[in-house]
Order: C-alpha cells, then structure tokens, then sequence
C-alpha cells in the first residue's frame, strides 16, 4: 500500500516537534478518519462545515465521547497548521 505524502508530511512534523508516539498514532487515526468520512478529500480542500460534520458524526452516529471528539478536533486543527 502506497504512503500519502500528506499523512507522512504529517508524521515528519510531528516529530520534529517532539509529540510523543502516541500522540502521533492518534492524531494519524482521526485525520485518516477524517479524509475516509469524506470520501478520500484532502485535508486542505475542507473547510468548518466539513469538520463540524465530521465531530457530529462522531457524536451521534458513532457515540464518542466529548473528550474524543475534542481530541479529534485538536488532530485536524493540527493538520491545518502545518
């Protein structure tokens, strides 16, 4: 299976940053998660409205908890500031 450069741009920057494996593993899962829930767009194409739909999905259809939905917040808020 081919690596995304933008997952693996991702993955670089992390860890020039110094966040911790976990983090990085995590934060990969909800913005891969992301991009799947909308039909394989890229990040940079989305907007607001795409990831409102993607945390509502996660609380009312996959019934995470607030927390989770936070953490998957802060992973695309991340994405948008690489």
């Amino acid at each position: 299976m081919a690596k995304s450069p933008f997952i693996e741009s991702i993955r670089a920057d992390l860890r020039a940053r110094r966040y911790s494996l976990q983090t990085e593993k995590t934060y990969l899962f909800w913005i891969r998660q992301f991009i799947y829930f909308h039909r394989m767009r890229h990040p940079n194409e989305m907007a607001n409205t795409e990831i409102e739909q993607f945390l509502s999905y996660l609380a009312n259809v996959r019934k995470v908890s607030s927390s989770t939905q936070n953490l998957a917040l802060c992973a695309l808020i991340y994405t948008q500031s690489t």
